[in-house]
């Protein structure tokens, strides 16, 4: 068994090595409730609810402004015969002015158990994913700045995938790190308007579930995202779940926005969750804030006794 002192320790190390890097735009899509989506940025999540799960998202961000970002994420995940294996495939969509990229990935999970003494357990997953990126241009749809200094013809770009993560958790927290693709891909570049090279993206992911009384929940979270040549981005969060059926909660991105978040287990299979996101930069005066809408629906074995599935 591995001492927890030592894995708290090197989960810092990584932590802080990130933080280090000098990471200008972001070029992946972001997501408000990443804690909901935590498959598209770490394939070693694939299978962790346990249950056959699919989690549907749509974000539609700086409302007003023609050609913002619009991201619709569909994942499907669940644990195969031998809990020790997850398989899902996910799907991302996103358009940015004339450009639409589509990522089809196929994730696969391999978990260890640390420790899965006294009804509790401590978990260690390596994931791996693979697939496809879809990149393609209409520039009928409008070009912002020098026409003369943009392609004249459609694009239409098929590159592989390939990426890995690794994710530690128990039922009280969890500590994920990701790269989603190591392979060079071309992406839209939204400020020279013209394609450019995708760099190497890199993930910090962690959350953690205190007990403030038996109806009451603390669930804060965080994300970090870093791209070499880049600022780095970080998301905290603050939820609040009640009754283990209603969630609200605050969010900031640094130097970006504040956001309101808001979700409600309709059923034991079907969560809904909400968040807005308002700007804090100078496009402020030009939007009317960012929408996303995630829906989650899971579906349990019969007689199978759970542990708790927070995150």
């Amino acid at each position: 068994m591995i001492h927890k002192s030592l894995l708290i320790r090197n989960i810092i190390l990584v932590f802080v090595t990130l933080l280090s890097i000098k990471l200008s735009a972001q070029q992946d899509p972001q997501y408000t409730q990443y804690m909901y989506n935590t498959m598209s940025v770490n394939p070693a999540y694939a299978g962790q609810r346990q249950v056959l799960s699919i989690t549907g998202l749509y974000r539609t961000q700086w409302v007003g402004i023609d050609g913002a970002p619009k991201t619709q994420t569909l994942g499907v995940h669940a644990p195969l015969r031998n809990d020790n294996l997850g398989l899902g495939l996910s799907v991302v969509n996103d358009a940015l002015g004339p450009a639409n990229e589509t990522y089809i990935d196929a994730n696969f999970s391999y978990s260890i158990y640390l420790d899965d003494s006294n009804d509790e357990f401590t978990k260690l997953s390596f994931g791996i994913k693979g697939g496809m990126q879809l990149l393609s241009t209409d520039w009928s749809k409008g070009r912002f700045r020098n026409p003369d200094n943009i392609f004249g013809e459609n694009i239409s770009l098929f590159s592989p995938t390939i990426g890995t993560g690794v994710y530690l958790h128990s039922a009280k927290w969890y500590v994920g790190f990701s790269v989603p693709n190591f392979l060079t891909t071309k992406h839209y570049d939204d400020f020279q308007e013209s394609l450019a090279s995708e760099k190497l993206h890199y993930y910090v992911i962690g959350g953690y579930v205190f007990d403030l009384s038996e109806t009451t929940k603390f669930k804060p979270a965080a994300l970090v995202k870093g791209v070499s040549g880049a600022p780095i981005i970080a998301d905290v969060s603050a939820n609040f779940l009640f009754n283990e059926k209603l969630t609200l909660g605050l969010a900031w991105r640094w130097d970006d926005s504040f956001s309101g978040l808001a979700g409600f287990q309709v059923t034991d299979g079907l969560f809904i969750g909400y968040s807005y996101d308002a700007t804090t930069t100078n496009l402020n005066n030009y939007n009317s804030g960012s929408h996303e809408i995630m829906l989650r629906f899971e579906l349990q074995n019969v007689g199978r006794i759970l542990s708790p599935r927070f995150f």
